[in-house]
C-alpha cells in the first residue's frame, strides 16, 4: 500500500490518531454505562478492561514490528496457520471495524438528540427508547458519509485532522472531570462499605467491562498496527504508540469513571440506585443537573468531536482491514484497489461505508453495537497470542526488530483474559456474533473452490482449535452462570474456572497447530524488508 505519495507518519502524529481513535463516543456512554451495571465499582472494570486489552496488544507489538504493512492484523494468523484461520481472524476484525464507524455516528446523534434548547425539538425526534429512529438514521448516514469523504483524499489530510481533533478530544473531557468534581464532589458515593461500593456483586464488575462498552473503548489499539508500513521508525514507534496512546486514554477513562460516581446527587441514588439512573447523554445531563449550562454546551459540541474524530480514524483503519484481506485472496480483488495517485483503498473505503450503513441499518442502539464490537474483536484477538509463539517456533530466525522478554507467559495470559472476556459480553451475544463471523465462510469456500481446493484440508486441521474453540465458548455461555445470562448449570464462579482451564488447552493446541503454507513465504519476504540496524531489539 505504499506509494510515493504516501506520508509516513511519525510518533506524535500516531499517538494522536490513536487517541482520536480511542477517545470517541466511549467517554461519554461508557462511565454512565458501567455505573448502572457495576455501581461505584466500575472503576475496577476500567482497569480490568485496559488489562485485558494491554496483554492483547503486548504480543501484537512483536508480530506487527516484524510485518510492518497495512492492514496486518488481517494477515498475521494466515501466515502462521493458513487460509482458513486467517480468514476467520479477518473476518472478525473486520466485523468489529466495521461497527466501530457507525457505532460513533450514532453517538453524535444520540447526544444531539437531546439538545434542551426550543429551536432544537426537531433533533428529539432521532431518538426513541434509545434506538435511532428512522429520521436519526438518515443523519447517522449524514456522518458516515463524512467520516469517508475525509479519508478519500490522502494520509496527509487523516492526519493533519485527526492530530488536530484529538488535542480537543483531550481538553473536553479533562475540563469536565474540573468542573464536575469542583461543582458535585460526594465521594461519600463510594459507600461506607464492601456492599455499598460492590452492590451488585463480583460477577457485575466483569460484565461491566463487555456490556458497558470498556473493551470497546479500549479496542483502538489496532490503528497503530493497522497502519503498519505508513509509520516512520515503525520499529520503535508501534510500541510506543500502543503504549502512550493506551496508557493516555486509560488514565484518562479512570478518572472520568470516578468523577461520574462523586458526581451523582447521593439522593438520586438512595432513591433509585446504581440501576436506576437514566441519562440519554451522560455527561452532558449530569452537567446540566449541577447548573453548568455552559459546559453542557461544550459537551454537546463534543458530542460531534468526540465521535467524529474517531469515525475518521476508524474509515482509515477498516479500509486497511478490508484490503489486507483482499490480499488473502479470499474477496473479490477489485475491492483492495489502491488509488495510484494517493496510495489508498479507495475501493474497500467505499465498500466499508456502504456496509457500514447496512450494519446500523438492523443495529440502532449504541449499547448492542458496543457488545457486537467488543465480542468480534475479541474472537479476532485470540489469534495474536497464537500467532506470536508459533512463529518462534516457525521463524527462529526472522528479523525481530522487537523481541519481547516475557511473551512466554504473556501470550497465554493475554489468550484466558481474552476468552473470559468474550464471556463476560453474557449470551445470546457470544453465539450471535460467532454466527455472523459464520456467516463469511461462503466467500472464503467459494474462493478455495476457484482455487482447486488446493490446501483446504490441510487448512481445515491448522485451524481445528479455532473452530472447536468457538463451539466451546458457544456452550459455556449458554450453560454458565446466571449473572451472565447462562443457565446456570456451571455456576459462579465455577464458569470462570472452566474457562481458564479450557483456554490454556486451546492455547497450547493452536500453538502446536502451525503449519507451512505459502503465505508463510510472502510473511517471510516482507520480513526480509526490515532494515539490518532494527534487528535484535529487545523490550
Amino acid at each position: 500500500m505504499d506509494s510515493k505519495n504516501t506520508t509516513k507518519i511519525n510518533l506524535f502524529q500516531l499517538v494522536m490518531l490513536a487517541l482520536g481513535s480511542l477517545i470517541g463516543s466511549g467517554w461519554l456512554f461508557g462511565s454512565w454505562e458501567a455505573s448502572r451495571i457495576a455501581g461505584p465499582a466500575s472503576i475496577i472494570s476500567w482497569i480490568i478492561g485496559g488489562l485485558v486489552i494491554g496483554a492483547v496488544a503486548y504480543d501484537y507489538v512483536e508480530i506487527g514490528a516484524m510485518f510492518p504493512e497495512a492492514g496486518g492484523m488481517s494477515k498475521y494468523a494466515q501466515y502462521s496457520h493458513g487460509p482458513l484461520l486467517g480468514f476467520i481472524a479477518a473476518w472478525a476484525n473486520w466485523i468489529s471495524l466495521i461497527t466501530l464507524i457507525p457505532i460513533e455516528a450514532v453517538a453524535a446523534v444520540q447526544y444531539m438528540s437531546t439538545w434542551p434548547w426550543s429551536w432544537a425539538n426537531w433533533t428529539h425526534q432521532f431518538l426513541k427508547d434509545g434506538t435511532i429512529t428512522n429520521s436519526g438514521l438518515l443523519v447517522v448516514f449524514g456522518f458516515i458519509l463524512i467520516f469517508t469523504l475525509l479519508n478519500y483524499w490522502s494520509v496527509r489530510i487523516l492526519t493533519g485532522f485527526t492530530s488536530l481533533i484529538s488535542i480537543f478530544k483531550i481538553g473536553v473531557p479533562t475540563l469536565t472531570i474540573v468542573m464536575l468534581t469542583i461543582s458535585g464532589f460526594h465521594p461519600q458515593n463510594y459507600g461506607q462499605s464492601w456492599h455499598d461500593f460492590m452492590p451488585y456483586g463480583t460477577a457485575s464488575v466483569f460484565a461491566a467491562t463487555s456490556v458497558a462498552g470498556i473493551i470497546f473503548s479500549f479496542n483502538a489499539f489496532q490503528t497503530v498496527i493497522n497502519m503498519g508500513s505508513e509509520i516512520k521508525n515503525s520499529r520503535k514507534n508501534i510500541g510506543r504508540g500502543i503504549a502512550i496512546s493506551l496508557l493516555i486514554s486509560g488514565v484518562l477513562y479512570i478518572i472520568l469513571q470516578s468523577t461520574f460516581i462523586t458526581a451523582i446527587d447521593p439522593a438520586m441514588i438512595a432513591k433509585s440506585g446504581w440501576h436506576g439512573i437514566q441519562f440519554n447523554s451522560p455527561f452532558a445531563d449530569l452537567a446540566i443537573l449541577l447548573g453548568i449550562h455552559w459546559l453542557s454546551v461544550l459537551l454537546y459540541m463534543d458530542a460531534f468531536v468526540s465521535p467524529f474524530g474517531t469515525g475518521v480514524s476508524f474509515v482509515a483503519s477498516t479500509a486497511r482491514a478490508l484490503y489486507a484481506m483482499e490480499g488473502n485472496h479470499h474477496i473479490p480483488s477489485f475491492i483492495g484497489r489502491i488509488n495510484i495517485t494517493y496510495g489508498i483503498p479507495r475501493v474497500a473505503i467505499i465498500v466499508d461505508t456502504i456496509l457500514s450503513m447496512v450494519m446500523v441499518s438492523i443495529f440502532r442502539s449504541w449499547a448492542v453495537l458496543a457488545t457486537v464490537i467488543c465480542t468480534s474483536t475479541l474472537i479476532a484477538y485470540l489469534t495474536g497470542p497464537v500467532t506470536a509463539v508459533s512463529f518462534r517456533k516457525m521463524g527462529p530466525d526472522f528479523k525481530r526488530p522487537v523481541k519481547l522478554k516475557h511473551l512466554g507467559w504473556m501470550a497465554p495470559f493475554s489468550f484466558v483474559l481474552a476468552s473470559l472476556a468474550t464471556y463476560w459480553a453474557m449470551w445470546p451475544t457470544t453465539i450471535e456474533v460467532i454466527l455472523i463471523i459464520i456467516l463469511g465462510l461462503p466467500f472464503y469456500f467459494y474462493y478455495e473452490y476457484k482455487a482447486g481446493f488446493v490446501n483446504t484440508r490441510k487448512a481445515f486441521w491448522s485451524s481445528l482449535w479455532m473452530i472447536v474453540y468457538l463451539i466451546f465458548i458457544s456452550v459455556i455461555s449458554y450453560a454458565g452462570s446466571h449473572q451472565f445470562n447462562g443457565m446456570n448449570w456451571i455456576p459462579y464462579p465455577v464458569d470462570f474456572i472452566v474457562i481458564i482451564i479450557a483456554s490454556l488447552g486451546f492455547y497450547y493446541w493452536g500453538i502446536h497447530s502451525w503449519q507451512i503454507f505459502p503465505d508463510y513465504y510472502q510473511a517471510k519476504k516482507l520480513n526480509e524488508t526490515v532494515k539490518p540496524e532494527e534487528n535484535d531489539s529487545t523490550y
